[in-house]
């Protein structure tokens, strides 16, 4: 990555152990990919907190690379496995991962 990662952190206080997550799986998740990101930001968002439901986080990954943004959210209200922020941050990187690959083939088809 040409520009260090950033992490944001809405309506929730910053955590040192989420912070970790989100870096242990943005060098793990996008490494082979590096070379080609040239920035990438992560928004950790606590919306709502219902009371039947629980905390419900977003997450969200904005990854540039040259020529375009790919943009990938995982929005906890849609999924109820959110409520625990390390579960939402594996499916974002998990979707990041799979929007990468799409770019690469649709860039390199052969």
């Amino acid at each position: 990555m040409q520009i260090p990662l950033e992490i944001a952190f809405k309506n929730m206080d910053r955590s040192d152990a989420v912070e970790a997550r989100v870096r242990d799986k943005a060098e793990k998740k996008l490494e082979r990919y590096a070379g080609r990101i040239t920035s990438c930001r992560v928004v950790v968002e606590a919306p709502h907190r219902h009371h039947t439901h629980g905390n419900c986080y977003d997450v969200r990954i904005d990854i540039h690379v040259p020529g375009e943004e790919l943009v990938v959210t995982r929005e906890g209200s849609k999924d109820p496995s959110h409520t625990d922020v390390y579960v939402a941050i594996r499916d974002a990187f998990d979707a990041a991962v799979r929007q990468l690959d799409d770019h690469s083939r649709r860039k390199n088809p052969y």
